[in-house]
């Protein structure tokens, strides 16, 4: 038996592929805990793992002041205060309880998301033997494109970051903490890189995250679906949501006036859409069971968040991606360059523009067909069954 300790930034969507893999450690009897802020992550863990709880950096008003200020923020200014504003403030806020997480549990190995810093940095500095969880496959392709500089902008801060906090200089000049030398776990699949040359022999793709042991889902009423038309979920995921309002209405709007073969399925905050009262043909709730509801699905419209792509893709479902910031725009891009789906802008589709792409991944069989050569690719991948096979190797 084994000690795994993973970390994890206060990100539902970075959380749920974390607990996925330490669920099914957990089930194979290793010894497994979670470090992460509880006030996030607290509900998203399943009763039987170990929870560690790491400071924040602010306290909920600030938290709600910093949301506020990413919300406009689009390209290098939103990555920039990415990591200024958030990852590092973070990492550097949870260093000295990171460290008294390792003297307590003392792991033979650290998983740390690939937006955790502060647990890689604890890892380098101390010799424990860490996997870089990427919960996004974003930063292995070609993330800033033209814009090298960026990229550039990204490596120094994390130099910096190294050399402020006790690692050698020797050390920081050879590695970055996005990206362990042991082993780097991708939730994607090599098929959807533009150009994989540039992966590590260290890095892995197991596919999509869905699986393992997760907290209860949602409640859904499953007898709402019509079998006579086609399901279409518009999810923007637990983030974008909130500034997502213009465009929620007018995906729900678009879809209504496919009613006559459509249902949708639109997940939104309570107030967002309530105006458009359609109980038939449209269900609109704040939370649903996603990865349940995939096989009752014809295709999604999302953000291009890395977990929906995936989930969506691994059922052979066609996308229609509207990505907003972060690295939602490189896996928009992932998805288009597939063939599995189409991409319309998040600021200024309208219904017509929403009805008319989701008309086309619906009846276009080719998206369907790029979607099915996917799904076939995230099943040899494996998922979190063989992402926690690698760890296992790496103790061994």
């Amino acid at each position: 038996m084994s000690r795994v300790l993973f970390v994890v930034p206060p990100l539902t969507g970075h959380v749920n592929p974390a607990v996925g893999v330490a669920g099914e450690l957990a089930a194979r009897g290793h010894q497994v805990a979670i470090a992460g802020h509880t006030s996030v992550i607290g509900p998203l863990v399943p009763p039987g793992l170990r929870l560690f709880p790491l400071p924040g950096t602010t306290s909920e008003a600030e938290n709600a002041a910093i949301v506020e200020r990413s919300k406009g923020l689009r390209g290098p200014a939103s990555l920039k205060f990415l990591w200024e504003e958030f990852l590092l403030p973070l990492g550097a806020a949870a260093l000295p309880a990171i460290d008294a997480v390792v003297d307590e549990f003392r792991p033979d190995v650290l998983v740390a998301d690939q937006q955790a810093i502060g647990a890689a940095l604890v890892a380098r500095r101390r010799g424990v033997r860490w996997v870089t969880l990427a919960t996004t496959s974003a930063e292995l392709d070609d993330p800033y494109g033209v814009l090298a500089g960026l990229g550039q902008w990204v490596a120094d801060l994390l130099r910096g970051f190294q050399l402020a906090h006790g690692v050698s200089a020797a050390a920081a000049a050879h590695g970055d903490l996005r990206f362990s030398d042991d082993l780097v776990i991708v939730f994607s699949v090599r098929e959807l890189l533009g150009d994989a040359s540039r992966v590590s022999p260290s890095t892995v793709f197991v596919g999509s995250a869905a699986g393992g042991q997760r907290a209860l889902s949602a409640p859904f009423p499953w007898d709402w679906f019509d079998e006579d038309r086609r399901a279409v979920l518009v999810s923007l995921g637990t983030v974008t949501r909130e500034a997502g309002g213009r465009f929620l209405h007018a995906a729900a709007e678009g879809l209504l006036s496919l009613r006559d073969r459509v249902q949708a399925v639109v997940v939104a905050p309570a107030g967002l859409i309530d105006d458009l009262d359609a109980p038939d043909d449209l269900l609109v709730a704040p939370f649903v069971p996603q990865v349940e509801l995939m096989p009752k699905l014809s295709a999604v419209v999302c953000h291009g968040g890395n977990n929906t792509v995936c989930e969506t893709l691994a059922h052979g479902l066609p996308l229609v991606v509207a990505p907003v910031r972060d690295d939602q725009p490189i896996i928009g891009e992932q998805v288009v360059r597939s063939g599995a789906g189409l991409r319309i802008k998040f600021g200024r589709t309208g219904p017509a523009g929403v009805a008319a792409a989701v008309s086309a991944a619906l009846d276009d069989p080719g998206y369907r067909e790029a979607a099915g050569r996917l799904r076939d690719a995230f099943a040899r991948a494996g998922g979190v069954v063989a992402a926690a096979e690698h760890v296992e190797k790496l103790i061994v």
